[in-house]
């Protein structure tokens, strides 16, 4: 059974890093301010639940659990908080989506 734990917290913690790796490409790569706001947003929920609970299944004592759920529950609400934040921020300083009509290129 312990290596069957092992395995399955492994998997989580290299998946929740992956989702990282590529949530900091999006970052750089995508090309407006709430293309990437939305990346990093989904991301940052996605890749720190995925690793605390790879790090849950590896922990033996109860009070390290409880922080660790802790952590993810003051994570899964302040990540999307501070997402919305930036995003509406973003809206009132006078920053708009680009448009579909606006980022696509005519082939005339």
């Amino acid at each position: 059974m312990s290596n069957v734990l092992d395995i399955l917290s492994w998997a989580a913690i290299v998946g929740g890093s992956f989702f990282a790796l590529v949530g900091g490409i999006g970052l750089l790569r995508l090309p407006d301010f709430f293309s990437r706001v939305h990346a990093v947003g989904i991301q940052d929920t996605l890749a720190t639940g995925l690793i605390i609970f790879g790090l849950l299944l590896q922990t033996d004592e109860w009070l390290v659990a409880v922080k660790l759920g802790l952590v993810f529950i003051v994570v899964l609400f302040t990540g999307p908080t501070a997402t919305h934040a930036l995003a509406r921020a973003a809206l009132h300083a006078g920053f708009r989506p680009p448009l579909d009509s606006e980022t696509k290129t005519s082939n005339n």
